[in-house]
């Protein structure tokens, strides 16, 4: 069956798309669109409408043409074309018109939409821009700061958002394909004018001799580091300044920058990583699920309350189990506080964040659990207390029902122990704050069957959330390697560094907040008594806490106590450098025999992100992570790595292995092969000669 087919309606053309499942923009799709157009040029028709069968408009590229050589028609050649027309052609929108899909509207002479429409430009999430004359017309039509606001974000905006900026001509109810000819129809009774943007000038009313430059500084903070929003500024610029054709040159230059280069390579390698991080090797595709329509939640603290809020935003609801009824309607009252702030922003009304809240029933008794389809311990992080949790659901729950752990660090094969039901047992590691943060750490008991993993892969998609498999060990995947690198971050302290000097290193790096900022915004006291359930061997070296635990044991507790490895000002909470900190980190240096030296920008770095590497491979050949990409998923998702660095793994890729082997040989020279030790994965790659790809795609 074609992709596209044309017929006549009276005496308007209907260009008809379907590409299931997105209408993506095919090369088949592409040369139906050219043959149907040409074909219009000598019939009766006096103007056509394009418009897409299923459940949307165009949604952008076919994602399955990356990487290959273009195939003509090329997408800028087709809306040349599509331009060209001698009679005008109207783009019905309906769904979302993403990307190339929004350029191929663009380049028609005018765009109707239904109100629930959207439309967007989001190349920029993977590096890019619009490279299809996007950034041309859209300043033609909405204007130079709308065009900005919506490319550099990447961000869909609603047809009626779209209609005020001037992307659409008009937004029509009913059926789309009936709004549609009755709007060629008005078209045609007013003299079938063809409105090509590209004859537009760009409208410069506003824009001041400082305009760029303050628009260019205002992306520097929001998207540090990252190469394509400052190229959209300069595309946007073109347009203001040349022709419409001298712009697409423009754009078409830096396009095929932004193609070539490492950041996007990352941000598409996360595109396909994220993807591939669900699907669960050897597990059979028609793996029968369980069916999760209730679930209850132990422990209604900011954690527990934060993950209820998942189950209900999907409309499931969730019976929250606390001690006592004080703990319960604390647990309550924090959920309504962050339903009351997402309402003030505007992102949920009032109504339906009433409705949601109401999905929650609280309780103190364990029997109120019974007919639970999964039940999620969010209790202390304690081994003792969560195998009594399990043990006590193992004799209330109905059987098939999915216990979960959300444990960051205990052992999944242990608590499963303390049921008569290990294969129903399963780590789900939500991270703080669980009603925002996307990640799902997935943890593999040994025992855990295929029921249940695939049920939960199915669930994280529900509840919207990006999972990635485990098996158990120390920390899964995420904890596991941080603790290598915040070991890192506490050695650099005591060997020379600051905790502002480092938390600037990780910064310019590209992450949000650096890892003494970050000990401080979770609260130094998280990690001593953390620490004070291991014995001497599992804490490590001394080395490598003993400044936190003397910061802990002064009061320093981070932001809480407005003090920690930073002063922090009690009405604006900005962090300050305290110089009693220096004298802290001076004293237990001396205490532990080191001689503090300068260690350079570039050491920082590759001693905490190396830390990273180095431990992900050692995940990798132990079998904890079932690929490179997913460990690159749980560190974007889940750490604050910054996204266009593609994640740790990939990032050593773009280094080259080589090179990080050598220099972790070199650290470990230096600073010791207790510390660094290589990898076995990352030797043998080394000497093989081999990349991670290659050895993921073999294994």
């Amino acid at each position: 069956m074609s992709v596209v087919s044309y017929q006549l309606e009276g005496d308007i053309g209907v260009i008809s798309l379907n590409n299931p499942p997105v209408n993506a923009l095919s090369h088949a799709l592409r040369l139906g669109i050219q043959d149907a157009v040409a074909q219009a040029q000598n019939d009766a028709s006096l103007a056509l409408v394009l418009i897409c069968q299923g459940r949307t408009f165009i949604a952008g590229a076919d994602i399955s043409e990356f990487g290959k050589a273009p195939m003509l028609p090329s997408l800028p050649g087709l809306l040349d074309i599509i331009e060209a027309s001698t009679k005008p052609i109207i783009a019905a929108i309906h769904g979302t018109a993403l990307g190339g899909g929004l350029e191929t509207a663009l380049a028609c002479h005018y765009r109707c939409a239904l109100s629930s429409a959207k439309v967007g430009l989001p190349e920029v999430k993977l590096g890019l821009l619009p490279g299809a004359g996007g950034t041309q017309r859209v300043p033609r039509l909405a204007g130079v700061k709308a065009a900005l606001d919506l490319i550099t974000t990447g961000t869909p905006i609603t047809a009626v958002n779209a209609l005020k900026i001037g992307l659409i001509d008009k937004v029509v109810k009913g059926d789309l394909l009936s709004a549609a000819l009755d709007f060629a129809q008005d078209i045609i009774a007013q003299g079938a004018v063809l409105k090509r943007v590209r004859d537009i000038a760009v409208d410069n009313e506003g824009i001041s001799a400082d305009f760029f430059a303050e628009y260019r500084a205002h992306l520097n903070k929001r998207f540090r580091q990252q190469e394509a929003p400052q190229r959209i500024v300069e595309c946007i610029e073109a347009a203001l300044s040349q022709s419409f054709d001298e712009g697409l040159k423009v754009e078409r230059r830096l396009f095929v920058e932004c193609m070539q280069s490492t950041q996007s390579a990352a941000l598409r390698h996360l595109f396909f990583a994220e993807r591939m991080s669900s699907k669960i090797k050897g597990l059979p595709k028609d793996t029968q699920l369980k069916d999760i329509k209730r679930v209850g939640i132990i422990g209604g603290g900011t954690m527990g309350g934060g993950i209820a809020m998942n189950f209900v935003n999907a409309n499931i609801p969730v019976t929250l189990l606390e001690i006592n009824h004080e703990a319960l309607q604390r647990g309550k009252d924090i959920i309504a506080k962050n339903y009351a702030m997402t309402v003030k922003k505007g992102k949920l009304t009032t109504e339906l964040a009433v409705e949601r809240q109401a999905l929650i029933t609280g309780t103190t008794d364990y029997n109120d659990l019974a007919d639970m389809d999964l039940v999620i311990e969010a209790v202390f992080e304690n081994l003792a207390i969560k195998k009594q949790v399990f043990a006590k659901l193992d004799s209330v729950c109905k059987p098939g029902a999915i216990l979960a752990s959300n444990t960051s660090y205990q052992d999944v094969n242990l608590i499963a122990e303390s049921t008569s039901r290990p294969q129903d047992v399963i780590g789900l590691h939500f991270f703080s704050p669980a009603n925002v943060m996307k990640l799902l750490e997935i943890v593999r008991g040994d025992k855990t069957s295929e029921q249940v993993l695939a049920t939960s892969m199915a669930m994280a998609k529900t509840i919207k959330k990006i999972p990635a498999l485990s098996r158990v060990c120390y920390g899964f995947i995420g904890n596991r390697m941080l603790r290598q690198y915040a070991r890192e971050a506490q050695l650099c302290l005591l060997e020379g560094s600051s905790p502002e000097a480092i938390d600037r290193v990780m910064q310019n790096f590209g992450m949000a907040m650096g890892p003494l900022a970050v000990g401080d915004l979770a609260g130094i006291d998280i990690g001593y008594k953390a620490r004070e359930g291991l014995t001497d061997e599992e804490k490590g070296d001394v080395r490598s806490y003993c400044i936190a635990d003397a910061l802990y044991e002064m009061g320093r507790l981070g932001q809480k106590t407005g003090a920690g490895y930073y002063r922090y000002d009690a009405e604006t909470r900005q962090r300050i450098a305290d110089p009693i900190v220096l004298e802290v980190i001076e004293a237990q240096a001396k205490k532990r025999g080191v001689e503090r030296k300068a260690i350079s920008d570039e050491t920082i770095l590759a001693r905490l992100t190396f830390a990273l590497i180095n431990e992900g491979f050692k995940i990798l050949e132990e079998g904890i992570a079932q690929r490179s990409s997913d460990i690159d998923v749980v560190y974007a998702f889940g750490y604050g790595f910054p996204a266009f660095r593609g994640g740790p793994m990939f990032y050593a890729e773009t280094i080259g292995l080589e090179k990080v082997y050598q220099t972790i040989c070199q650290f470990g020279a230096t600073y010791g092969e207790d510390f660094w030790q290589p990898a076995a994965l990352l030797k043998q790659l080394v000497a093989e000669g081999k990349t991670l790809s290659e050895w993921s795609s073999n294994s």
